[in-house]
């Protein structure tokens, strides 16, 4: 199974996805599983972000989306919350600015009420051949989006969440088994599952969980924005299951860290990669 080649321009849009992606709009059925919930959801207008948004609502919370600046997509997401009877707010910004990070946090308590689950979720890469074709201002931005983030996020968030809280990050198989070419990428992810297992024995005695999922190859606009046609072609052929994965196959890892069902799971990194193993998960 493979899809077009085909590129965008970074960061792409859901609308031009080929084939579109699917998010569980017409699938997902939530059960109350996060009933009376706040959670703030980075990178929620597309891909993963946008399928636990949805997911999200569905089983009860009001959801927070932070993005970058894809308003259309963002909007989208907002719709399909507000359609399942919640309550939504857009938060645009640049994650790599610790200053975005805090006033998103503070948003979204002042504007829905309180944090119950942070998401840290967006995420940023760059398809490179060799180690001197990486500038070095890209290093420095995908540091501080997808790793840096994750803490100054958690750390405005941890002395607003009470017991039964949880923490959620997006790592990645690329932690385990890294492509050569997202060498900036991999390590950030990598470093976010250190930090996940190391914030998961700071909070335990506060009573908040924090936990990872470690998707595999998962069809989003961040691939055809930021890879070549031709890997985009092939991508998530090599796994097991011959496929890439949807954002709805992600939504329910991210339902179970964040409701009460996984009360006793802390410290986890939960792959869905298509059969690919992550050794030691």
């Amino acid at each position: 199974m493979s899809q077009p080649a085909q590129q965008q321009n970074v960061p792409g849009t859901e609308a031009d996805l080929d084939p579109l992606a699917d998010h569980g709009e017409h699938s997902y059925v939530g059960s109350g599983r996060l009933t009376g919930k706040i959670a703030l959801i980075t990178g929620a207008d597309s891909g993963i972000g946008k399928a636990v948004a949805i997911a999200y609502a569905r089983e009860g919370a009001d959801v927070a989306i932070a993005y970058l600046s894809e308003h259309d997509d963002a909007r989208d997401t907002a719709r399909w919350v507000e359609e399942a009877g919640r309550r939504a707010i857009l938060l645009p910004g640049d994650l790599s600015d610790p200053a975005t990070c805090r006033r998103i946090v503070a948003e979204t308590t002042e504007q829905l009420g309180g944090l119950d689950i942070l998401i840290s979720n967006a995420a940023f890469q760059m398809y490179r051949d060799d180690i001197t074709d990486i500038p070095d201002e890209e290093w420095d931005f995908t540091l501080a989006t997808n790793l840096s983030a994750y803490f100054h996020l958690a750390k405005a968030a941890v002395p607003l969440l009470k017991p039964g809280s949880a923490i959620i990050a997006t790592s990645s198989i690329q932690s385990d088994s890294p492509t050569p070419q997202l060498l900036p990428y991999a390590m950030t992810k990598a470093g976010m599952a250190s930090m996940t297992a190391s914030l998961a024995q700071m909070l335990g005695e506060r009573g908040i969980r924090v936990n990872a999922v470690a998707p595999g190859p998962i069809w989003t606009p961040l691939i055809p924005s930021t890879m070549p046609a031709e890997v985009v072609e092939s991508f998530g052929g090599d796994t097991p299951l011959g496929r890439p994965g949807q954002p709805a196959e992600l939504a329910a890892a991210y339902v179970l860290l964040g409701s009460d069902e996984g009360s006793y799971i802390s410290g986890a990194v939960l792959p869905v990669t298509g059969g690919k193993p992550i050794l030691g998960a």
